[in-house]
């Protein structure tokens, strides 16, 4: 065990402000409690007060505040801070520390279920009964049948299995995290004669915080900051934007899916569904008319076909356009469609979460900021007047933020040519696999051009109504 360290400038533990908000361990317990209250205090509101009209508070707090506001800004700069203070995560350590410590068999400890879960247990039934998660009483619901499932995975199984493999969040933020410019390691000159692994011991995840650095991968580290408070020689550091992505590290099959999926159920489908559903001629596009067929035969009310369509539609063009771009690269370098498949694609992750910044940054001014606003007035009854949003879609600044999406197909790019750069082959071979395995980002890039172009061409849809973003993390 280390007793002191003598920390690099970029060592945040070593900032003042930023090391006390990440290193101090009653700063740390007194955040985690005030989380999980306010959790807890939203989930009884929203069953007392089940309605809209007399609930915006746990709405507010659900799909404005923690997600996406809180979420995608978190997991694009420091990382995956938000598991480290998660409801479930907090009262898991102790649920776990009592419950009956069983590893969980090899059909559970599938990160694929997590990527399920959110990709077809969230987003497909959100696209097709828009209305399922966004009343004060349908969110408490579900977030109730989560706790209770977490609950039952933390008794039964150590090691915090439940947030490594089943918590749908968990699944998302472990891959997505790696964009952002923070590291957790250790000093290695520290590390060298310990004996006694204490930041090891610390974690309840069961993980070795001193392999870190030479693995270039975190695994499933949620930044508790519980190994920190154990042992000194642990780092928490400012590093490069997307530094573990430029680096050689094992690759994982399930985060590779859990990009490709995200990226169509949220980037994609809300492009298709959601932007161009606000044009003029939103009718006349494929998915719009194959959902339009689909609520002729089926004439179930209710259900939004066109959002199901348009979801459909994402996933086939971006599983498409990535594995068919993988195979033109992987004929160039000459190497197995698997390895390209499996090394290249997290080239892609910046298309979601950066990308995501635009939407998430845009609707804070339209809608978040004054629906958080008045949903603290209510929810704790607060005398003050009804907040007004900072801006409206007529003001010509806020589009500002759609820069974002910019800064995401260059970040793309850079990552990609970073990645290819792994593998041994002539320049030109690696010309023209770069080009075809960046086919989904430069679908990506046309279809940002193309939305500025649709509006600009044809106009806003009369009537057009453009579903809350209590329900939308980007």
């Amino acid at each position: 065990m280390v007793d002191h360290q003598k920390r690099d400038r970029n060592d945040i533990y070593n900032i003042p402000v930023l090391g006390f908000l990440f290193k101090n361990r009653l700063f740390i317990a007194g955040l985690k409690i005030a989380v999980f209250a306010l959790f807890i205090y939203a989930v009884v509101f929203g069953i007392i007060y089940p309605t809209e009209e007399e609930n915006s508070f746990t709405t507010a707090v659900f799909w404005s505040l923690f997600w996406s506001l809180f979420v995608v800004v978190t997991l694009s700069t420091f990382g995956r801070v938000f598991c480290g203070i998660c409801p479930h995560g907090f009262i898991g350590k102790y649920i776990t520390r009592f419950g009956l410590k069983k590893k969980m068999p090899k059909a559970l400890a599938n990160p694929y279920i997590g990527i399920f879960l959110l990709v077809m247990g969230y987003w497909a039934v959100y696209y097709i009964y828009p209305e399922a998660y966004t009343s004060p009483l349908a969110s408490s619901i579900f977030f109730i049948v989560l706790t209770l499932a977490a609950m039952i995975f933390f008794y039964i199984y150590k090691d915090m299995s439940y947030c490594k493999s089943i918590c749908p969040v968990g699944t998302m933020m472990k891959v997505f995290a790696k964009v952002s410019f923070t590291t957790l390691g250790t000093y290695e000159e520290s590390c060298k004669e310990c004996r006694t692994f204490e930041c090891a011991t610390a974690c309840s995840y069961n993980l070795k915080p001193f392999t870190f650095d030479n693995r270039s991968n975190m695994t499933d580290c949620t930044l508790c900051m519980d190994c920190s408070s154990a042992c000194e020689a642990v780092s928490f550091k400012l590093v490069p934007p997307s530094q573990s992505l430029t680096k050689k590290f094992q690759t994982n099959k399930s985060e590779v899916w859990a990009v490709l999926m995200i990226t169509a159920a949220i980037t994609i489908t809300m492009s298709f569904h959601h932007a161009l559903g606000r044009v003029a001629i939103a009718d006349e596009f494929i998915w719009s008319k194959f959902g339009m067929w689909m609520q002729d035969k089926i004439a179930i009310e209710g259900l939004d076909y066109i959002g199901f369509s348009a979801l459909v539609f994402a996933m086939i063009s971006t599983v498409g356009l990535a594995a068919g771009g993988m195979y033109v690269a992987s004929k160039a370098l000459k190497e197995s469609f698997t390895k390209v498949f499996y090394t290249l694609s997290y080239a892609f992750v910046p298309l979601f979460i950066i990308g995501g910044l635009s939407h998430t940054y845009e609707f804070f001014f339209l809608e978040n900021y004054s629906d958080i606003a008045n949903g603290f007035i209510q929810g704790f009854a607060i005398d003050a007047n009804e907040i007004t949003a900072l801006a409206s879609r007529k003001d010509a600044w806020i589009r500002v933020f759609s820069l974002m999406n910019y800064i995401a197909v260059i970040w793309a790019f850079i990552l990609m040519y970073k990645r290819i750069d792994f593998f041994k082959a002539s320049k030109l071979a690696k010309s023209v696999a770069f080009i075809a395995a960046s086919s989904l980002i430069l679908f990506y890039l046309g279809l940002n051009i193309y939305k500025v172009y649709a509006f600009k061409t044809y106009g806003m849809k009369h009537h057009a109504s453009h579903m809350s973003v209590h329900a939308k993390p980007q």
